[in-house]
Parts: C-alpha cells; sequence; structure tokens
C-alpha cells in the first residue's frame, strides 16, 4: 500500500490542499489545531484522489468500456471530473431523492447521470445491474486498492506539510477508504502519530466492526452526516483499519454542527456535515482524554453543503457547543408564577426560547431554552430549578423535543385516545410526504402530525396514532411492513408534558 500510495497519479487531477492551523480552535481547545483543506479540491472534497486515481490505471481495453460509479454525493462528482479529464464516458447513478445541485454538478463534468431509486443501496443495486449488461467498469466509492492508495496521498501531504511533527491524526470514517489509506502511510512511517476516525453515532459501521472484530452490517444509518452513511465497511479497509487505526470516536449531530460552526469561523467555508466530522471527534477527544499543547490535526473532508440544509445547522449549533440548555419546566397555573419562575430561577441568565400555551387550570408545562456555558452550569440551572420549586426535566439530548416538539408546544388534545407516538424517516422527493401519508391506510386515526423540512435527503414526521385495544400487534405488523424507518416515542418524557 506505500509503494501504491507513492506512486499514486492523483496530482494529474487533484492538487496538494493546505494544512492550516486555527489559533481560535487552537485556543479553544488547549491543542494545536491543523486543518487539512480537502474541501478546496476542485470537486470540493478528497474524493477526486481515489477517483482519478482508480480510472487513470485502467487499461486501454477497459478505458473504451467507460466507468460507472452509484453515488449521492462526492465519490460521483470524483468520478465525473476523473473520467471527463481523461476522456472516458463515464455514467452515474444516483437515488431519485439526490438535491438537483449534486445532480447538476455531475453532469456538469460531462457524466450522464441515471436516477433510481430513493436510496443509495437501491441505486447501488441498478449499478450492479448495469455493468453486467453494459460491461462498464465500476469504480467503488471506497474498497478499492488504488481507490484507497489515492487517498493515502492525503496522509503523504500531512506528514510533509507537518515536518512529521503531529501526535494525532482526527479523520472521518464512512466506508473506511480515507482512514485505510491515511493510516496505511502514516503507521508505516511514523508509528507513533495516533490515526482516530470519527463516525456520527448513528452510523457507526467501522467503531461496530472494530470492536466485534467483524464487519457489521448495520440495519439502519443515519441521514445527517449523508457522506459517511455506510452500513458496511469494505472488506480491504476493514483489514487495514484493524492493524492501522488507534482509536474510533462517535459525535452526535450536535456536536457536528457545532464543528461546520467552527471550520465556517476558522475559514469562511461551509463544510457539509461529513466534512466536519474529523473536528468534532477532535473537540470531543482531547476533553474526554484531557489532551493539552498537542498537535492535533482534522480532515475537513468536503464542502458539498446543500444549502437548505444550514437552517437546521444554526438551529443545533448552540447545544452542540454546550452554549444552550433545553428544559421542560412546570410551573402552577397562576398569577406571578411566570414572573417569579424568571426572576428567581433564571436570574441573569439570557432566555434562548420559550414556548407556552394554556393547557389546565392547575399547572402550566413551559418549554424553554436557556444560554449557559458548558455541562456544569447546566447541571447548576436545573439543580436551581428544583430549588425554587418548578419540576423540570432535560431535553437537550432529547432528538424528539429537538426535531419536533419545541414546534408543537400547546399541542394536547382533551379528546384523543389510545395515542401512540412514532417518529418516521422517509426519501425527501416531490410528492414524497403524499405518498408516505397514502401508506398509512386508513385502519388508525392520525391524531397528531408534524413535518419539517431539513433540507437532507430524507424528511423527518412525527405521528400519533388512535390504537383501539387489542390492537398492538397488528400496528407493529403494520409499521414493520411499511418499509420506513420509524422510532415509537410514545414513553420520551416530553410526549405527556408538551403533545
Amino acid at each position: 500500500m506505500l509503494r501504491q500510495i507513492l506512486t499514486s497519479k492523483v496530482y494529474e487531477a487533484a492538487v496538494e490542499t493546505p494544512l492550516e492551523e486555527s489559533a481560535v480552535l487552537s485556543a479553544d481547545c488547549g491543542n494545536r489545531v491543523l486543518l487539512k483543506r480537502e474541501d478546496l479540491q476542485p470537486v470540493f472534497s478528497f474524493k477526486i484522489r481515489g477517483a482519478y486515481n482508480r480510472i487513470a490505471h485502467l487499461s486501454p481495453e477497459e478505458r473504451a468500456r467507460g466507468v460507472i460509479a452509484a453515488s449521492a454525493g462526492n465519490h460521483a462528482q470524483g468520478v465525473a471530473f476523473a473520467a471527463r479529464k481523461l476522456g472516458i464516458p463515464a455514467t452515474i447513478v444516483m437515488p431519485v431523492t439526490t438535491p438537483g445541485i449534486k445532480i447538476a454538478a455531475v453532469q456538469s463534468f460531462g457524466a450522464r447521470v441515471v436516477l433510481f431509486g430513493d436510496s443509495y443501496s437501491e441505486a447501488a443495486e441498478h449499478c450492479e445491474q448495469l455493468v453486467l449488461d453494459t460491461g462498464m467498469v465500476f469504480v467503488h466509492p471506497f474498497d478499492d486498492e488504488l481507490v484507497i492508495a489515492g487517498q493515502g496521498t492525503v496522509g503523504d501531504e500531512l506528514l510533509r506539510q507537518s515536518a512529521g511533527q503531529l501526535d494525532a491524526v482526527f479523520v472521518p470514517v464512512g466506508g473506511g477508504g480515507l482512514i485505510a489509506g491515511i493510516g496505511a502511510y502514516l503507521k508505516a512511517l511514523r508509528p507513533e502519530i495516533k490515526v482516530i476516525g470519527v463516525e456520527p453515532e448513528e452510523s457507526d459501521a467501522m467503531t461496530r466492526s472494530l470492536e466485534t472484530h467483524r464487519r457489521v452490517v448495520l440495519d439502519s444509518v443515519g441521514i445527517f452526516a449523508d457522506g459517511v452513511a455506510v452500513r458496511q465497511v469494505g472488506r480491504h479497509t476493514f483489514d487495514i483499519c484493524r492493524q492501522c487505526v488507534d482509536a474510533m470516536v462517535r459525535v452526535d449531530t450536535d456536536e457536528i454542527c457545532s464543528a461546520i460552526k467552527n471550520i465556517y469561523q476558522a475559514t469562511r467555508s461551509i463544510a457539509e456535515p461529513a466534512g466536519a466530522l474529523a473536528l468534532a471527534g477532535l473537540k470531543r477527544y482531547a476533553r474526554e482524554q484531557g489532551l493539552e499543547g498537542q498537535r492535533l490535526a482534522a480532515i475537513v473532508s468536503g464542502a458539498n453543503m446543500n444549502f437548505d440544509r444550514l437552517r437546521y445547522v444554526a438551529e443545533r449549533t448552540l447545544v452542540g457547543e454546550r452554549r444552550e440548555a433545553l428544559f421542560a419546566v412546570t410551573i402552577p397555573e397562576q398569577p406571578g408564577a411566570l414572573r417569579r419562575f424568571c426572576s428567581e430561577a433564571v436570574g441573569d441568565r439570557n432566555i434562548t426560547e420559550f414556548n407556552y400555551r394554556l393547557a389546565g387550570r392547575d399547572a402550566a408545562h413551559i418549554f424553554v431554552g436557556i444560554a449557559i456555558r458548558g455541562d456544569a452550569e447546566r447541571l447548576l440551572f436545573a439543580d436551581r430549578l428544583r430549588a425554587c420549586g418548578f419540576p423540570a426535566v432535560d431535553l437537550t439530548d432529547n432528538e424528539l423535543a429537538k426535531d419536533h416538539v419545541r414546534y408543537m408546544v400547546g399541542g394536547r388534545s382533551p379528546v384523543v385516545r389510545n395515542e401512540r407516538l412514532l417518529r418516521f424517516w422517509f426519501p425527501e422527493r416531490p410528492g414524497a410526504l403524499a405518498r408516505f401519508l397514502s401508506t398509512m391506510g386508513a385502519d388508525w386515526n392520525i391524531s397528531l402530525f408534524h413535518y419539517r423540512m431539513h433540507g437532507g435527503d430524507f424528511g423527518r414526521v412525527l405521528i400519533g396514532l388512535e390504537l383501539p385495544d387489542g390492537q398492538e400487534g397488528d400496528l407493529k405488523s403494520f409499521l414493520d411492513g411499511l418499509g420506513y424507518r420509524y422510532v415509537e416515542e410514545s414513553a420520551n418524557p416530553a410526549y405527556p408534558l408538551f403533545l
């Protein structure tokens, strides 16, 4: 692998990207933080390295057959760009749910786009069939030695640009191609440098695989950091990572959003969620391990951000930075109670959000956001609420509350009976919401409904269903047969308080 990295042909298309130190991030983390700017590649992602290296090694006969790939994002643009550079016909199979901006970007490089299915998995299956039908050469996004070698040139640049003065490198992990390439290179030449992978909590296939010493298949993957949403890592990448990866870090959506903001403040570039993943992991690892004064590098792997997602990112950033806490607080429904809550409990703290609607004559439940300076202050505020006689539930890490409840406060109904609360994810495409509702059928009454577009490839829906006695088994069979990812939230503490 070291030889393949050193003899790769990536620089016929890719550029050597800078390694930049961020003074602000370094001060915040207590370590020297360096950002490897792969977002500055011609296709705004590191994927061009592996794609070009693979395609550049094709034989004349293979080039004549053309190349094909399945991708909804950066790999698609890397393959299309590389194929145009080499004068080779390219076909990219993309899910129908792919945002128009990504389709247009691929087409601008001269590739033919085939839209098929609602997910990457369905597009990949169709791609396999087209390979059989046409004989085109398949370019794998990560599980190919030449692709891994192309990505490994990032490791070569890291060593040269830092003069080898690094303590750890943090790498975003999806299928494992980038971390396998970087890890193989660094461990061959400077094994004392730690190679640390970072995954979202909802897409942690590599972490679980390394923990169990076998490649696991996730039942589902998270939808926010779509660039690393892989259900199973590659065979080649897993074998290399078992030898070269020192640790794995899981991060949540709020931490990724916070890292996107950090990168923007440091570079004025807006990283995509997967592009900010490594920095989110660096911040968490440095905090949990108590690191001080070390030189830490994070790969900013891409900047192909959907503009529509920025609203969602901004909303979640404060929580991710631990500068906002969310609480459900119960106060007496009587004159002066709200004023006492603000003066005695909140005091001189800033209120970032306040939602309330009259729901009864005995007690009121308010949804409140409070500006804080870290988790310690959040815990102190919770203690303060209890000391003032206000029962409270901390909702800061409650996904139901952050995605839905905060927009629905006051949504109780006195007539609903036997309600079951369910969260669904469905492919976001024209007419998708109507199709989703049609699949729900008419067996049960829909008693609650909330949908809000977040600018991603999947929509999030919250539904309440009135379920007659004795039909629990029928409901589970129906839900399992729908084919949509779902989570039941009937036991969520935010549900009885607000909905």
